[in-house]
């Protein structure tokens, strides 16, 4: 059993994160003397589904003060209850889980804004699993404990995705035709790491654009896949406006993305090395309560850096390289974002093991780069 590093704040909160990152495990752990709602649980659920208001009557009968609903969006309407019971002051904390966003979006959020926190639970930060993490093996069976516990991880990623293809896509009708979304679904992960062109999945995948269009937004829905979108402050170069793609996790990312005898493995894996420096730095920015942005730089003529991490005290500019050895070439889209923001300070990241300098950019290696990233510390001061 691994340590997370996520921090329980003391008042009432959700705590959201896909399937099987773990956070019904660390609240069982956290809480053991919590009152548990369980709504994965079918009698359960369709008990407060049909019946939300008696949630009240029940916990005057207990003596628990601290109330955790695992998957709170499958039965939205008990927040008007935590609402009012917040509200009453009677010292009650809740925890409430979820796994989608979707339902909540429309009644849960809105309606607890400022009374409940907002919190996520991720996949693993390298950090954590510390002496178990192994780049080349984390690159491609991810960072989700729900896989890197199991006895069997690759059987398990396969199946992971069908699972949420039928507990959440299809149980909950979001899209119509489930055979189109996960035939979206292996065309969108070509995408990973990319600018999205919605035209074009839409015409391989043989569906509508406006259906792309919301099928995104399913994914970001079900917390399966995050946009980044281009750093622009003070630009000075045409930059384009189109956000770019990944998947939540880079093992997913994998059990997702076709393989044929015609794709070089290189390829596939440097773009799934990207995404595992996306889903950690998003990470450490989700669990933040100052104000972090995680974007990316790119100009209309093509010069790129992957990740540009700002805020009050931080100016990183990250780019990732596949690659034992750096050429001169690699270091040009951090090169001229230095020109342009002279204040930051740009990192390439590449699969060497020397630390070094060129041209003022630090050459760093990125295994060990990700083993700093503390939720709980400003890991960039170690560079």
């Amino acid at each position: 059993m691994y340590k997370r590093f996520f921090k329980a704040p003391k008042q009432s909160f959700f705590l959201f994160g896909p399937r099987g990152t773990g956070k019904s495990t660390f609240l069982k752990e956290y809480y053991p003397k919590a009152f548990f709602i369980d709504l994965i649980d079918p009698e359960t659920f369709r008990f407060f589904l049909a019946a939300p208001e008696k949630l009240s009557l029940i916990l005057n009968e207990k003596s628990e003060k601290t109330i955790v609903i695992d998957e709170v969006q499958k039965a939205p309407d008990l927040l008007n209850v935590v609402h009012n019971l917040i509200e009453e002051k009677k010292g009650y904390q809740f925890i409430m889980t979820g796994s989608s966003s979707r339902k909540l979006k429309k009644k849960g959020v809105n309606l607890l804004g400022g009374r409940a926190l907002l919190k996520y639970m991720p996949p693993f930060f390298a950090k954590e699993i510390e002496k178990n993490f192994d780049i080349k093996k984390n690159v491609r069976l991810g960072m989700l404990p729900l896989v890197l516990d199991s006895a069997s991880p690759e059987e398990t990623l396969k199946a992971y995705i069908a699972i949420y293809l039928k507990e959440e896509v299809q149980s909950e009708g979001i899209v119509r035709n489930l055979g189109d979304f996960a035939r979206f679904l292996e065309i969108i992960s070509f995408s990973h790491s990319s600018i999205i062109n919605a035209s074009n999945i839409a015409r391989e995948a043989h569906i509508a654009r406006k259906t792309v269009d919301s099928y995104l937004i399913v994914l970001e829905d079900l917390l399966l896949a995050f946009h980044l979108q281009v750093f622009n402050r003070k630009a000075k170069r045409n930059l384009i406006k189109h956000s770019k793609f990944y998947f939540f996790d880079s093992g997913v990312y994998n059990s997702i993305r076709p393989k044929n005898f015609y794709d070089k493995e290189s390829e596939i894996e440097g773009v799934a090395l990207e995404g595992l420096v996306a889903q950690h730095l998003k990470a450490w920015v989700d669990a933040q309560s100052s104000s972090y942005k995680l974007n990316f730089w790119r100009t209309s003529s093509k010069i790129e850096v992957d990740f540009i991490l700002s805020g009050i005290d931080c100016f990183l500019a990250i780019e990732v390289k596949n690659r034992s050895v750096i050429h001169p070439k690699d270091l040009t889209g951090l090169e001229i974002f230095k020109i342009d923001y002279p204040e930051s300070h740009p990192i390439l990241l590449y699969r060497g093991k020397r630390i070094y300098k060129e041209k003022g950019i630090l050459c760093y290696p990125i295994d060990e780069f990700l083993l700093k990233i503390d939720p709980n510390n400003s890991f960039w001061k170690f560079f």
